[in-house]
């Protein structure tokens, strides 16, 4: 973010609880941070860590009876959680899009393509049907999807996965949103539709300013896109800063791992074979059942005296900070870890970094 830019999206203190048979599932635990215009701000984690339910959270999309959601999120300076469900449906859209996980359940099956497309674009805009159509197979050409006129026509079942998956791409896009939050956008499609979908987010950033929230498991697509990281574990954020700090120089021992799980094929193993990949022991903590003290340590390999067990570890800053890909320098490296002793400032591109 530009020194002195207002954010596009400022969250603080975002918690959600859910209801379930088994009691209240706390899978978001005061999370903050914001996205300033032109940045990207990547979330990773593994599955269950509260990384989609954080932004769906955020948009209104969780059900009431269920969940309980507190903090706040002013996008553009507007409270979202404090929204009436009317603005709520205006802001959706030119304020804020998404692209949802699952392209299979995201389409409307009994509708065409070119409605669903079309109906988005005119519900926050004045053009007519037919120059509705025209900008939805322009969408539909700029994300890479072949015939785009006459895949207006088509139903979502006459489609490919990776074709779903650019058709919601291109509905998120289709308002020129303020912020973008795509949930594992480029998951379905292959390397060269995922670089041609990067390139036009990074167009919609350089022309309108978007910020974007780009949830993923894929590391290396962090590594070429992010300014920024934030690492989630057990509903909380437990390492951010910059792209720079976090996967250069990653000080949770979350952090550590799962970078370390990366294939390092500059370093073969013996007799020249590749070398074995690093897990994370354990399985993530339920959240109807979270550790009392730090959330990684059942799993953590370093943990160290009681207050592991015992105290939870705020979030703190670890170093000033370094340059990102775009931003600022001294945008500060925070971690939540009470095991930093021989951690911070290590890690190298062997180490499990980049």
């Amino acid at each position: 973010m530009t020194a002195g830019a207002q954010p596009v999206l400022e969250v603080e203190d975002l918690r959600v609880r859910l209801r379930t048979p088994r009691g209240p599932a706390d899978v978001v635990n005061g999370l903050s941070y914001t996205v300033g215009p032109g940045e990207t701000v990547a979330v990773v984690g593994e599955s269950g860590s509260g990384k989609s339910v954080s932004v769906l959270a955020l948009l209104g999309l969780l059900p009431a009876r269920v969940a309980t959601v507190t903090g706040k999120a002013l996008l553009q300076g507007e409270d979202l959680l404090t929204m009436k469900p009317e603005r709520l449906r205006q802001v959706r859209g030119p304020g804020a899009g998404m692209v949802f996980q699952d392209p299979m359940t995201s389409l409307n099956p009994v509708l065409t393509v070119g409605r669903q497309l079309v109906e988005g674009i005119r519900a926050h805009s004045d053009m007519d049907k037919a120059a509705a159509r025209r900008r939805a197979a322009d969408l539909l050409a700029e994300v890479g999807l072949p015939d785009p006129t006459g895949a207006l026509d088509r139903y979502p079942h006459e489609l490919s996965g990776g074709m779903r998956q650019r058709v919601i791409i291109a509905i998120a896009l289709s308002n020129s949103p303020a912020l973008l939050i795509a949930d594992e956008a480029t998951t379905a499609l292959d390397v060269t539709v995922q670089a041609q979908i990067i390139d036009l987010v990074e167009k919609l950033q350089a022309e309108h300013g978007t910020g974007v929230i780009w949830i993923t498991h894929d590391l290396g697509v962090v590594a070429g896109i992010a300014d920024r990281v934030l690492v989630m574990y057990g509903g909380r954020c437990v390492e951010d800063g910059t792209v720079d700090d976090v996967l250069d120089h990653p000080v949770h021992p979350y952090t550590r791992g799962l970078l370390g799980a990366l294939p390092d094929l500059a370093r073969p193993g013996p007799d020249g074979a590749l070398p074995e990949l690093a897990t994370v022991p354990g399985v993530p903590p339920s959240p109807t059942d979270l550790p009392r003290g730090c959330v990684f340590w059942p799993r953590c390999p370093v943990r160290g005296d009681a207050r592991c067990e015992t105290e939870q570890p705020p979030l703190v800053q670890i170093s000033q900070g370094r340059h990102g890909r775009s931003g600022p320098p001294g945008l500060p490296h925070r971690a939540a870890t009470w095991c930093t002793e021989g951690t911070s400032g290590a890690g190298s591109p062997g180490e499990g970094g980049r």
